[in-house]
C-alpha cells in the first residue's frame, strides 16, 4: 500500500524539504519512505533493506535528457581515451630525445598507465557506488587532464612514466561510474544501445589522438601538442558538474529487496559466483591485449614499415579505421538490443563473432605492401572489431543488482586493462627489440602478427560464455531490472 504525500518540514537526514511516499511491507521490513529525488537507499527510518527505488514514485529520466547525459559522459569518454592514444602517435619523438628503446616506450604506453588504472578501479568504483557516480567522474577527469598536460614539461622517461601513473589514476573514474550512471538513465531494453554511444568514446579518442597528434607533432614539438589536447577536459569537467544530475540507483529495477551497500568482498563474491562473468572476464581481456597491442603499435608499424608521414597516420589509422570501428560500435549495440528480446545470448554471441570475423582483417592490414591503398582492409577490421565492447558491457550490467553495478563494471575493466593496455603494448615493444636483429624496422609487423593471434581464445571463451548466461540471469531475477 502506497501513500503519496509532500511535507514542508525538514527532513531528519537532508535539510531541506522533502516529499514522497509511504509504503506498508509487512512485518518483515515495516515502513519505508521513499523520497522523490532519492534512492530508496537514503531512506531515513530504513534499517539496511529497500523495496522500491524512488524512480518508481516517479523520477524516472525523461528520455530527452537522458540522451544528453550520455552525450556528457561520451564527451568525457573521448578525452580518456583522447589522452591515452596521443601517446602513441608521440612514440618516435619522445624515443629520439629521451633515449628509450621499444621495450621502454612499451611500458610507457602500456603498464606506466594500467596497473595504477586497475589498481585503483575497484576502490574508486566502490566509492562510486556509495557517493556520487557525478562527483567521482568529474574529479578524475580533472586530474587527468592535468597530468597529461603535465606531460610536455618531462625531463626523462622516469618522469613521463610518474605522470603517466597519474594519468592512469585519475581516468579509474572515468567508465565504470559512467557505465553505473547509464544503467540508472536507460532501461536494460535499450542499455546496449546506450553503451554502444558511450563506446565511441574510444574511437573517437582514437580518431582525435591521432589526428591532432599528427597534425600537431611537427609544428609544435611531442611537448606543446602534451599540453593542447590536455587542458581542454577541464571545460568538460565544468560542464559535468553543473549540468548533469545524480538519477536514483536501480531507477529501471525491479521492486525487489536488496541489502544496501554491498562491502566490497560480498560484491567480488556474488561475481565469482556467475560463471558468465569469469568467462566473460578472461574473454574481454585476451581480446583486448590483442585489439589494444594492435591499435597502440600499428601507428609505429605504418611510420616505420610504409614510411608515412604523421599525418598521413592520422588520417589512414586514426580517422577511417575510427570512423569504422564507431559505425561498427553502434550496429553492434543496436543489434544486441533487437536480438537479445529473443534471446539473451546475443549479447555474448556477437561480441565472439566481433573478435574472429575481424581477425583476417586485422592481419591483412599488417600483410598488405601497398601503403596507399591499405586502408581497404582497415574499414572492413573496424565496422567488425569494433562491436565487441558494447553488448559485453550491457551484459554485465544486466547480470548485477543496481548496487553492485559501478565495482562490477570496474572488476571487469580490470581484466580487460591489465591483459589489454597492461600487457599488449608492452608484449609488442618486447618482441619488437626480440626481432629487431633478424626483421630490422618490420619486426614490428612480426610483432603485432604474433599478439594478435590471441583473440582466437577470446572470442571463442565469449561464445562458452553465452552458455550459462540465461541460467544465471534467471538465477538473479532482481538484477536486469524491468
Amino acid at each position: 500500500m502506497r501513500f503519496d504525500f509532500s511535507i514542508a518540514r525538514r527532513s531528519p537526514v537532508y535539510d531541506r524539504p522533502w516529499s514522497g511516499s509511504v509504503e506498508f511491507h509487512g512485518a518483515i521490513f515495516g515502513k519505508h519512505l521513499s523520497f522523490r529525488g532519492y534512492s530508496g537507499t537514503d531512506c531515513p527510518y530504513c534499517e539496511g533493506f529497500v523495496i522500491a527505488p524512488s524512480a518508481k514514485v516517479g523520477t524516472t529520466p525523461s528520455p530527452g535528457y537522458a540522451n544528453y547525459v550520455l552525450a556528457i559522459l561520451l564527451l568525457t569518454y573521448v578525452f580518456n581515451y583522447l589522452d591515452r592514444y596521443i601517446l602513441t602517435i608521440l612514440v618516435e619523438p619522445i624515443k629520439q630525445e629521451l633515449g628509450a628503446s621499444d621495450t621502454v616506450m612499451g611500458f610507457l604506453i602500456g603498464p606506466a598507465f594500467a596497473l595504477l588504472y586497475t589498481t585503483a578501479g575497484i576502490p574508486v568504483a566502490r566509492w562510486a557506488d556509495r557517493w556520487s557516480r557525478k562527483g567521482v567522474i568529474t574529479l578524475g577527469l580533472t586530474v587527468w587532464s592535468l597530468l597529461t598536460a603535465a606531460c610536455g614539461w618531462v625531463r626523462s622517461t622516469a618522469e613521463l612514466a610518474l605522470f603517466r601513473i597519474g594519468v592512469g589514476i585519475g581516468e579509474a573514474a572515468g567508465a565504470a561510474p559512467s557505465h553505473a550512471l547509464i544503467s540508472d538513465y536507460f532501461p536494460p531494453e535499450r542499455r546496449a544501445t546506450a553503451m554502444s554511444v558511450f563506446q565511441l568514446g574510444v574511437y573517437l579518442g582514437m580518431i582525435l589522438g591521432l589526428g591532432i597528434g599528427g597534425w600537431l607533432v611537427e609544428p609544435l614539438g611531442w611537448r606543446l601538442t602534451f599540453v593542447v589536447v590536455g587542458l581542454p577536459g577541464l571545460l568538460v569537467a565544468g560542464l559535468l558538474v553543473t549540468t548533469v544530475r545524480e538519477p536514483p540507483r536501480g531507477s529501471f529495477d525491479a521492486d525487489m529487496p536488496s541489502r544496501v551497500e554491498p562491502k566490497t568482498h560480498e560484491v567480488l563474491q556474488f561475481l565469482n559466483s556467475k560463471r558468465t562473468f569469469r568467462r566473460i572476464a578472461i574473454a574481454g581481456g585476451l581480446s583486448s591485449f590483442a585489439g589494444t597491442g594492435f591499435g597502440f603499435w600499428v601507428p609505429t608499424f605504418l611510420l616505420r614499415v610504409h614510411d608515412m608521414s604523421y599525418a598521413e597516420v592520422g588520417i589512414q589509422f586514426g580517422i577511417v579505421n575510427g570512423l569504422s570501428a564507431a559505425m561498427g560500435s553502434l550496429l553492434a549495440g543496436r543489434l544486441a538490443d533487437r536480438l537479445s528480446n529473443r534471446d539473451e545470448r546475443w549479447r555474448l554471441w556477437i561480441p565472439g563473432l566481433s573478435v574472429l570475423l575481424s581477425l583476417p582483417f586485422l592481419s591483412m592490414t599488417l600483410l598488405w605492401p601497398d601503403s596507399s591503398t591499405i586502408v581497404l582492409w582497415l574499414i572492413p577490421a573496424g565496422v567488425i572489431g569494433g562491436g565487441w565492447a558494447p553488448p559485453v558491457y550491457s551484459a554485465i550490467q544486466n547480470l548485477v543488482p543496481a548496487p553492485m553495478r559501478a565495482v562490477a563494471a570496474s572488476v571487469l575493466i580490470f581484466f580487460i586493462t591489465l591483459l589489454g593496455m597492461g600487457a599488449g603494448p608492452q608484449a609488442v615493444g618486447i618482441l619488437n627489440d626480440v626481432f629487431e636483429g633478424t626483421h630490422g624496422e618490420a619486426a614490428v609487423r612480426v610483432s603485432l602478427l604474433t599478439v594478435l593471434s590471441t583473440s582466437i581464445l577470446g572470442g571463442l571463451l565469449f561464445f562458452h560464455a553465452a552458455r550459462t548466461l540465461p541460467g544465471d540471469l534467471a538465477r538473479e531475477p532482481g538484477a536486469r531490472g524491468a
